[in-house]
């Protein structure tokens, strides 16, 4: 599925390849690869925990640092039960130089750059620029859906408040 007019890049309207999944969805496993190259099931490699799922267009870029170190901040509060999963279009190399240097512990960033799994199945692959649009995910441990944002714009960052009380919804449960 490709879809036209949802968001531009660079002043362009571009091309996003999938559907736009909803809170109440199951959903999509998806492979992609970890810091060190090793390709992982992402939710089944986290199974029986709430994961935070963050699309970034890539690691490199001032918000999705700014996303990804505060992410890795709330993780200390959240406690074991939570899996935070970062995931972009970087190499694994660029991953592990960023996590290296900002401090990022707590969070699991993944690459979907081999064959844009992750993007095809959450509806964030943009075709044109081969980058992911910036989304969040709650994924509660039965594998479901409990809260879903497409930003309006690339640039903006998600609801932090809202994804940190759709986790804890999720762990009361």
């Amino acid at each position: 599925m490709e879809r036209k007019g949802l968001i531009e890049f660079k002043g362009r309207d571009v091309t996003v390849v999938g559907p736009d999944l909803q809170a109440g969805d199951k959903a999509p496993e998806f492979s992609a690869q970890k810091a060190d190259w090793a390709t992982v099931q992402a939710l089944e490699s986290t199974r029986g925990k709430v994961r935070v799922i963050g699309s970034l267009p890539s690691l490199s870029t001032d918000v999705c640092e700014r996303e990804t170190r505060r992410f890795n901040e709330e993780a200390a509060s959240l406690g074991e039960q939570v899996a935070i999963l970062m995931i972009s279009m970087d190499l694994p190399w660029t991953l592990k130089n960023a996590c290296s240097a900002f401090g990022i512990d707590r969070v699991e960033t993944l690459s979907d750059h081999l064959d844009g799994d992750f993007g095809a199945k959450y509806g964030v692959l943009l075709k044109e620029p081969r980058i992911l649009r910036r989304a969040a995910f709650v994924v509660d441990r039965e594998g479901r859906l409990v809260y879903v944002e497409y930003t309006p714009a690339i640039g903006v960052e998600p609801n932090y408040a809202e994804v940190l009380e759709a986790v804890r919804r999720a762990l009361s449960r």
